[in-house]
Order: structure tokens, then sequence, then C-alpha cells
């Protein structure tokens, strides 16, 4: 199977390895009578951690993004098994989000802009026929102003993950690294952090990727369906 033929995973085996298992391990098997806090903390982390290996095996890709995310289980990982103080948990968690955001905006003054991983991507949207229709509108330099403007956007999103981050971690995980409590407080923020963090973020990126359409639309003269590859 070509790597263009490799889809990656569903919402919902995302959410089972990266959120469910590690929870339930996390707050209802770490404690001295199961498998302690120390591999408690191993055993919940190699769900995520391998299931990012894996899809970027199945789909013959190791993006910026994803592989921050490896990054991330590794750094928790690390802190706990090292038992540092609770404090790096919080750094960490608002580092990874707030690196994803400079990344944005420093990518869009490269040749290799994240944007169109994200948003501007051949695989969904009908790239050729935006650019040929901005071309016969006499419009194909302001594209990338509008480009620009929507990484903005989207880089506050993962700003704003930062922050909610970083204040999430620091009112959950107070207890001592090596300890079941501290495993507890882990697993509780990592079930929070979808309600809490994922909401407000996704309102932002929706935010961004509204402005990118509807300013492609007016660029353009192209209805919203026209934008995108037909679906067949």
């Amino acid at each position: 199977m070509s790597s263009s033929n490799k889809k990656q995973s569903g919402f919902f085996s995302q959410m089972i390895f990266n959120i469910i298992i590690p929870v339930v391990i996390l707050t209802k098997f770490s404690g001295e009578q199961h498998l302690g806090p120390a591999l408690g903390v191993v055993v919940a982390l190699a769900f995520p951690l391998g299931f990012g290996l894996w899809e970027r095996k199945n789909t013959g890709k190791f993006s910026f993004i994803s592989g921050l995310g490896v990054v991330s289980v590794l750094l928790t990982g690390g802190i706990s098994l090292l038992e540092l103080d609770a404090k790096y948990i919080a750094i960490k968690e608002a580092l990874i989000p707030g690196l994803i955001g400079i990344g944005i905006i420093v990518s869009q003054y490269t040749k290799y802009p994240l944007l169109k991983t994200l948003m501007f991507n051949d695989t969904v949207m009908d790239i050729e026929g935006i650019e040929k229709a901005l071309a016969d509108k006499g419009n194909s330099d302001k594209l990338a102003k509008v480009q620009l403007v929507a990484s903005k956007i989207l880089a506050s999103a993962f700003f704003l993950s930062s922050a909610l981050n970083y204040i999430l971690a620091k009112m959950i995980v107070v207890s001592p690294a090596g300890t079941e409590a501290y495993n507890n407080e882990l697993g509780r923020m990592t079930a929070l952090s979808y309600p809490v963090i994922m909401v407000p973020t996704m309102i932002v990126f929706f935010i961004a990727l509204y402005y990118l359409l509807n300013s492609l639309k007016k660029l353009t003269g192209l209805k919203l369906e026209d934008l995108f590859h037909d679906q067949e």
C-alpha cells in the first residue's frame, strides 16, 4: 500500500489510546497493590507513545507536531521517573503547544509553512483549482497575506492552549513525582485537558479556518464546495 493511500486513525482510536487507557491506568492501577507509581507511569505512557509511532509508520509521515507529541510523552515519563519537581510538568505542558504556535508563525516565512500542513493542504483542498482561480481574478499576490493572518489566528489557538495547560497543571499536579497521588493527579489532568483545553482551542482553530475559507471565497469567486476536492 502506498503512503498516499494510508489513512490516519480515527478520533475514537486516538481518544482510547491517548486519553482513556492512560487515565484508567494512572488513576486505577498505579497503586502499590497493582503496578506501583513508577511502572504505572511507564505503562500508561507506553500507549500514546506506541500509538503515535505506529500511526507515523502507518501513514508514512512524521510531522513537526507529531514529533512534538512524542517528545511530550517522553518528557512526561522522564519528569515522572526522575521524580523531578511537579512544576516541570506545568512547564512541559505549556512548552509543547507554545512551540507549535511559534513554529506556525515562523514557518510561514519559510518554504514549509505549517499552515499548509494543518489547513491549506492538497489532501483536502483543491489547491490547484484555488491557485488558478486566484490567477484568473488577479489576486494571486493576496494569498500570502491571507495565509499569514490565518497563521497568526491559528497560532493564537496554541498559545491559548499553552496558557490553559500551564494553569491546569499547576492547579492539579501538586504531589511529589513517584507517588500514587502524583499519578492520580496526572490522570485527572489528562482527563480534564480535553474539555477544559480542547474546546476553547478548537473554537479559535475554527475561527482561523473560517477566516481562511471566507477569504479564499472572496478572492477566487468560488463557492465553498469548490475549494475542496470532489468527494467520490
